[in-house]
């Protein structure tokens, strides 16, 4: 019996059992007896803001200036699943490499099985063979995979995982948010500086000039010299008519110091309106310079808190979060490894390759001969 299986042994291609024969036993082996049950836990997951306006002129500045917007936050939780600070945050205490490395686990599948290599970057490229975040552009839906020895780790490291993702969201939303606000404070800060640098200066402009508006100022002094003209123009009346039906009256000296005096005031308030420097005509100048500066300024501010205003509300409208649309669940059953496929795809493999090979060495032989 033994002698007729040894000459059928030998009968067979020494080629087909090197190639076909001994990777199939060798992957019976393993899918049948070593490999690892594998438990796969999903969780599914948007990033949602309360709602999208059209951008207004600060919105689309502070667009301009960097700031970020929901979209960025999702891409952001994405990258973020599968870093080295996610794997930092779930390894503490080392409660990653722990649930890795249990004894139950395959030598095949086990992190580290000999103690050859234990770093952290060999850590890292183990987590990520057990992470998958898959996005879908037409829903923004983004999925998170784990895969895991027992079905209690797959679930724990989902569940840890997603919310991290959430905090991590949280925080850069905020972030946001206050960059907003704070942004639109400091222009208000910086506008109050200055609309109260003017009003001191307009202050300062009156008490030095002893003026609260040189315009008005100089109105009254033109109606009071107007008032003048006319009290000039009738001593003068008065003096021609003495001088014509009186002219030995005594009132004719009175009216002429009158007359005098009226064109001294007169000629002194035109030079208060008019004149040197310090003339309400050149003080009107600088006022109007100082007073422009000042109401300029009122204008800045009241910009400034217009568009804090809209920061505050820009702000909420920015407000993005994580909404989970299906919770990491529990396997009961292990998906992984699929052991008859990953059997017959290696011996459909193997024998193509057998095939191949075949058929090459015999054109090789047909052409020597």
């Amino acid at each position: 019996m033994l002698d007729k299986i040894a000459n059928r042994l030998k009968n067979i291609d020494r080629l087909f059992i090197v190639i076909v024969v001994i990777p199939t036993i060798i992957s019976v082996i393993y899918f049948g007896l070593l490999a690892s049950n594998v438990y796969v836990s999903e969780a599914k997951f948007v990033v949602r803001s309360p709602e999208k306006s059209t951008p207004t002129g600060l919105g689309m500045l502070l667009k301009g200036a960097g700031f970020s917007n929901a979209g960025d936050e999702i891409h952001a939780a994405q990258d973020f699943l599968v870093s080295r600070d996610a794997l930092t945050q779930l390894n503490r205490k080392d409660a990653f490499k722990t649930a890795f490395t249990r004894p139950q686990i395959s030598t095949f599948d086990r992190f580290d099985p000999i103690g050859s290599d234990d770093s952290f970057e060999s850590l890292f490229k183990y987590y990520k063979s057990r992470i998958r975040v898959d996005y879908e552009t037409a829903s923004s839906i983004t999925t998170l995979t784990v895969r895991a020895y027992t079905p209690q780790d797959a679930q724990k490291i989902n569940e840890q995982l997603l919310r991290m993702a959430e905090a991590m969201v949280n925080r850069l939303s905020a972030r946001g948010r206050e960059d907003l606000i704070q942004f639109a404070a400091a222009e208000v800060e910086g506008a109050k500086a200055k609309a109260r640098d003017a009003a001191l200066a307009l202050s300062a402009f009156r008490n030095a000039n002893g003026l609260v508006d040189p315009e008005k100022q100089a109105a009254i002094q033109l109606q009071m010299i107007s008032k003048l003209q006319d009290e000039l123009i009738g001593a003068k009346t008065q003096i021609q008519e003495l001088r014509e039906y009186a002219p030995q009256s005594s009132q004719l000296p009175v009216l002429a110091t009158r007359v005098h005096s009226l064109e001294r005031e007169i000629d002194l308030q035109s030079g208060r309106i008019a004149g040197d420097r310090k003339s309400l005509a050149a003080s009107a100048a600088q006022y109007q310079r100082v007073a422009m500066e000042s109401q300029f300024a009122d204008r800045q501010l009241a910009s400034a808190m217009s568009s804090l205003q809209e920061a505050e509300n820009e702000a909420r409208r920015k407000q993005a979060y994580v909404e989970r649309i299906v919770e990491p669940n529990r396997p009961d059953a292990a998906l992984e490894p699929k052991r008859l496929r990953g059997i017959g795809t290696t011996f459909l493999m193997c024998f193509i390759i057998w095939g191949v090979l075949v058929m090459l060495m015999a054109g090789i032989r047909e052409h020597r001969a």
